[in-house]
């Protein structure tokens, strides 16, 4: 169980949102390596801020999907999938460190992320790619398999998101799937803090800033302190 410390993370470097004006209020980035969204411009830029301000950087691995955003189903051969994944940490890895930090973490993005939670053999063609980086997601396959390999996990909440009765996100087609009012957000991010090691909130959502900022703002009243999870 968390502590007194908890991390804020946003999806960043996805051409939608202000990268820079959430990199002020963050704590992790996980960064679009270009499958879903992103290149190697925006990677740059987003690496060097983060590493100026002391935000972790973490590679956002996803399906080879741009048309989609990274959230149409895909059914890619694991050894595809490893490869794909090898590619997307790789290009993240070097351009990190040409900007002065590191990828400290994987996490997937969009259907590739709900994939891996129930796929062992996905999720192991993602762990087979990524090296030994610590792993960020919900309870699931991808979190188990890692564990039993040794690698460190780290559970993370969704506080702009409605979850089902198994703990699970409502698919963004159903009613109460997103949450946009503030209140709401700052109030389900709250009751998360306690159960989680990081709280994310995606820069693709409208407001995102100004949810970012009143999430934080909230979190730091309570007594958490801000910081990366790893």
């Amino acid at each position: 169980m968390p502590g007194t410390s908890i991390d804020l993370n946003a999806d960043l470097g996805e051409e939608v949102t202000d990268d820079a004006a959430l990199l002020a209020v963050v704590t992790s980035a996980n960064v679009a390596c270009g499958y879903h969204a992103g290149n190697a411009a925006i990677m740059r830029a987003v690496c060097e801020e983060a590493a100026r301000r002391g935000v972790a950087v973490g590679a956002q691995v996803s399906y080879a999907d741009r048309e989609g955003f990274g959230r149409v189903a895909r059914d890619v051969a694991p050894e595809v999938l490893r490869d794909q994944v090898a590619d997307q940490v790789g290009t993240l890895a070097e351009i990190a460190g040409a900007a002065g930090t590191s990828v400290r973490y994987l996490k997937p993005h969009g259907a590739l992320y709900h994939r891996v939670l129930d796929d062992a053999e996905q999720a192991a063609a993602v762990l087979a790619g990524s090296g030994e980086l610590p792993v960020l997601t919900m309870p699931g396959q991808l979190h188990d398999l890692a564990g039993r390999a040794g690698r460190r996990t780290f559970r993370e909440g969704f506080p702009d998101r409605g979850y089902d009765a198994a703990g699970r996100l409502l698919p963004r087609s159903e009613a109460g799937a997103l949450l946009v009012e503030a209140d709401a957000i700052v109030a389900q991010a709250q009751r998360l803090a306690a159960e989680v090691d990081s709280v994310c909130l995606h820069g693709d959502s409208p407001g995102a800033v100004g949810h970012a900022r009143a999430v934080r703002a909230a979190l730091e009243s309570a007594g958490w302190h801000l910081q990366p999870f790893c």
